[in-house]
């Protein structure tokens, strides 16, 4: 993997840059992996646009009209550039005297791959390649073509990556790495929520846990008021041995699969926990669950889809 992605962080840019950059351009070779990588930054929270040209560059950075933005109060944009002639690098250099100009912070990716692996994607997909529009040159001699009219670009990129031998799980992870930073885990998002299968099953969730098999704090009238979110009910839930034998076996089915999520890639992963209402057991064991995999070093975003519905569920039995 190291092998394959060459980083030339220019010294220009580094002083200044952020831990994102308020551009990303993603160029390179046909086929190489362009529109993989695009979709890469989608998932980490970059507008994206394909095919801008190199004179919209600025006005698309500068614009008021782009939606989005971070925690860090910057909007983060990646646009791919294809590079059709020969006064592409001529238009590209002079927007990247303009974006320094502003104090516009971007990076340059250039996406490659050996010539017989491009060669070999092409007749795959039985594409035409970008250069072969007048039928008067070959694949191969299209490569050849764009190879010399890019070479330029390749020069100036902060960053070259190899995608010959590169999976598409690979070249996500070798992108997240370099602009996302933290563990493999990081890139994973993991929604926890907990709901009452009185109100409805979770139908959006990859994985369903239901708990009303654990003692309900419903039925102690100085708890029932109460929510999982209350020290009282907590203690009650998470103090019985039947909860500390499930939270053991469950902390090991979530080490067991957590894992194998992030080998293949996924970057949002969403659990829910379920009881009668929503309101004691599976608030409780949410709070539980996303506490322990924040602990493992997930991005968890806990929440309780029928936490609301407390006073609905107030005089029914049994509801909690």
């Amino acid at each position: 993997m190291a092998d394959n992605v060459e980083s030339q962080e220019r010294a220009t840019q580094e002083a200044a840059r952020p831990s994102q950059p308020d551009l990303v351009i993603i160029t390179g070779m046909s086929g190489a992996g362009r529109t993989e990588a695009m979709h890469t930054f989608e998932d980490l929270g970059f507008f994206c646009i394909d095919n801008l040209p190199p004179s919209l560059l600025v006005s698309l950075v500068t614009s008021d009209s782009i939606p989005g933005g971070t925690a860090d109060g910057r909007r983060h944009l990646a646009v791919v550039c294809d590079a059709r002639n020969r006064s592409y690098f001529r238009e590209l250099a002079r927007e990247l005297v303009k974006l320094k100009a502003q104090g516009i912070t971007y990076r340059i990716i250039f996406m490659d791959a050996a010539d017989d692996a491009l060669l070999a994607r092409y007749k795959a997909s039985r594409r035409r390649h970008p250069m072969c529009t007048d039928n008067h040159m070959t694949i191969a001699q299209g490569i050849q073509k764009e190879r010399a009219m890019l070479s330029e670009l390749r020069e100036i990129a902060n960053m070259v990556i190899d995608t010959t031998d590169l999976r598409p799980i690979e070249l996500r992870r070798a992108i997240a790495r370099a602009f996302e930073g933290g563990s493999d885990q990081e890139g994973l998002g993991v929604i926890v929520y907990s709901f009452g299968f009185k109100h409805g099953a979770a139908r959006d969730a990859d994985i369903v846990i239901d708990v009303r098999f654990l003692p309900n704090p419903y039925y102690d009238p100085d708890l029932r008021h109460l929510t999982g979110l209350d020290a009282p009910v907590r203690d009650f839930v998470m103090g019985r041995p039947e909860t500390q034998e499930f939270m053991k076996r469950w902390k090991s089915l979530l080490d067991c699969v957590m894992p194998g999520y992030v080998a293949e890639g996924k970057q949002q992963l969403a659990i829910a926990v379920g009881c009668t209402g929503g309101q004691h057991r599976s608030v409780a064991i949410a709070e539980a669950t996303g506490a322990y995999l924040k602990n493992q070093g997930y991005r968890v975003h806990v929440s309780h889809r029928d936490l609301s519905r407390a006073d609905i569920d107030k005089h029914t039995e049994g509801g909690r």
